[in-house]
């Protein structure tokens, strides 16, 4: 059985004494890292969040029993020891407190521990899906307190930022209406209403634009959101957002307020310069160039139109892309000609066609001359045009897909990213921000047949393009905007719709009938009736952007308790299934429904 504190009390953190504090006397708390034991010495690593101090056990300053005691210590045990700060006799450079440790006297061992199934240091290699099981002793590697500690003083920041420029925090509801578009939301059965749902919120959208109409002019809140949807690397089914609305506002306002958190957030965070304005690029232009909206402009390589240079050409790929509306597209990887072997080419025409594209057509300028599968179908007028229009040269590799648009820039913006990682073209330690603007503001679904909002329903079109609702839909640009790190979305927002007929249209337009939108939207359409003022606003992912501030590769690395691929919890095993007093409590039967 472990000790009790019996008022003892912490006098510091480890890593907060240096050799300035020799001479004085301290009471240290934390987790034994590293034993070494010498005989008539024991050397323990204590480990607190801060850091490491080392802690020396004397034969000679301790009575027999309690030496005796400090003998029995091993790894992950938890003390608290009293004892006087000295300069070290070996001083080691690679620990922060490396010039001085702690010479005990007095000391308690408050917990003892078991041999940990993973390490508890950096140099971890147990599989992710053992950690995330132990995730509270997988919490316990340095790395994993930087990141989270990071995460706190990036939403602690935002907090800051937005109190000094006259937000609000309020909170919106956890239990909500569910509502379409967008993901599938996580439905919680009515105790009381026998038969009827809650929904939690795939984000506070429609409150935040209600307190917006409330009067509160400026909102802030670190929101919990969720969405029932597959999961990557960078998602989960649970989640936060760095969440703001603004009224009276235009897209420069909100983006411009947001310049100012974005500066400061990489000055106190990475101590790293943002230059203002941030540059912008139309969404357009952005999937011509880079093939992404969220492009990675850290490299160059840019998507170049080789649909006027093979307009004429006889090449049946070629023309049947041309002639369905779509384009020739390439990018070329400037002096690569000797980096590509034949099998590593196939092997990119291979991971091409995992984006829809037919194929990958292409030309290695050597030194020995032009190779290239497709040359013997072009003239030599049409190669010639094919250099200048893509600034192909010897020396450098020519990559060519031929198709509809979403698929061209699909395709090509993903080998793009994938040719700058071979090639090393991303340079380390750079951060380029840009805002993405004039998203489309609604898209085709071939999967429903009708148009669906790109971003969410409530987003105002651009003025100019209302008219367009009625007669080309698919031409509608929307006040949309995104802010892109690295080539990463890391938030987005809109200028919101603040007149009841507009919205009405609207949900004309993705295909709701009146009756529809009012069974699930009234109480925001009867809202709008009720003088709204002009507002936007936008969200940040706090999981993604603490990911990419601390340079790691899963939002899984910046949550402490984060799921799986499948939405599971391996430390809780949730989701799991509960009893039958709990079902017929929520007038709930479970049934095996057959696979159609």
């Amino acid at each position: 059985m472990g000790e009790f504190l019996n008022g003892w009390k912490r006098t510091c953190y480890c890593t907060e004494l240096s050799r300035a504090d020799a001479g004085r006397e301290v009471t240290l708390m934390g987790w034994v890292n590293v034993r070494r034991d010498l005989g008539a010495l024991i050397f323990v690593q204590l480990r607190d969040r801060s850091g490491l101090m080392q802690i020396v056990f004397d034969q000679n300053a301790l009575s027999e029993a309690d030496f005796a005691r400090a003998s029995t210590i091993r790894s992950e045990y938890v003390l608290a020891v009293r004892g006087t700060l000295s300069v070290r006799s070996a001083i080691n450079p690679n620990m922060p407190t490396g010039e001085v440790e702690v010479l005990v006297k007095e000391f308690k061992i408050l917990s003892a521990a078991e041999t940990p199934p993973i390490d508890t240091s950096d140099n971890c290699n147990a599989s992710e899906l053992l950690r995330l099981k132990y995730r509270y002793l997988d919490l316990r590697r340095p790395c994993m307190q930087k990141n989270l500690i990071m995460r706190s003083k990036i939403a602690h920041i935002a907090r800051e930022y937005f109190n000094e420029n006259g937000f609000i925090d309020i909170e919106t509801p956890v239990l909500t209406k569910s509502t379409p578009e967008g993901a599938r939301d996580y439905l919680v059965p009515s105790r009381v209403h026998p038969g009827s749902f809650y929904a939690l919120p795939q984000s506070p959208q429609l409150f935040k634009q209600l307190l917006m109409l409330s009067g509160f002019d400026r909102y802030i809140q670190i929101a919990r959101c969720f969405r029932d949807e597959d999961l990557r690397a960078d998602r989960q089914p649970d989640f936060t957002q760095i969440d703001l609305e603004m009224s009276f506002v235009e897209e420069d306002d909100v983006m411009g307020m947001n310049e100012g958190f974005l500066k400061r957030l990489f000055k106190e965070t990475l101590d790293y310069d943002v230059t203002l304005p941030l540059p912008r690029i139309k969404w357009i232009d952005a999937m011509n160039r880079y093939g992404s909206d969220k492009p990675d402009t850290r490299f160059e390589m840019e998507l170049k139109d080789l649909s006027e240079a093979v307009q004429n050409s006889g090449f049946s790929v070629f023309q049947n892309a041309l002639q369905s509306g779509g384009s020739v597209r390439g990018i070329v990887a400037k002096g690569a000609s000797k980096q590509f072997s034949r099998k590593e080419i196939d092997a990119l025409g291979e991971f091409v066609k995992t984006y829809r594209a037919k194929g990958l057509a292409w030309m290695n300028w050597k030194d020995e001359g032009l190779q290239s599968p497709i040359a013997k179908f072009l003239t030599e007028q049409e190669l010639t045009a094919i250099c200048e229009a893509a600034d192909f040269r010897k020396g450098d590799v020519l990559f060519i897909v031929a198709d509809k648009n979403t698929v061209v820039w699909q395709a090509l913006g993903a080998l793009r990213l994938k040719l700058a990682e071979k090639l090393n073209l991303i340079p380390e330690g750079k951060y380029n921000l840009l805002w993405v603007t004039e998203f489309p503001q609604l898209e085709w679904s071939e999967e429903e047949n009708r148009f669906v909002a790109m971003h969410h329903p409530f987003t105002s079109p651009m003025d100019e393009d209302v008219p367009k609702l009625d007669t080309d839909p698919g031409a509608v640009r929307a006040k949309a905007y995104d802010i892109v790190l690295n080539g990463n979305e890391i938030g987005g927002g809109s200028i919101r719709i603040h007149s009841s007929e507009l919205q009405s249209k609207m949900f004309e337009v993705i295909g709701l009938t009146h009756e529809q939108a009012e069974a699930r939207f009234k109480f925001l359409l009867d809202a709008l009736k009720y003088g709204t003022p002009p507002h936007g606003g936008m969200a940040y992912g706090l999981d993604r952007l603490a990911m990419l501030i601390c340079g790691t590769p899963s939002i899984r690395d910046v949550i402490a308790f984060p799921k799986v691929q499948n939405a599971s919890c391996p430390l809780t095993n949730a989701p799991d299934p509960v009893d039958e007093k709990q079902l017929r409590e929520l007038h709930i039967a479970v049934t095996d429904f057959e696979e159609e």
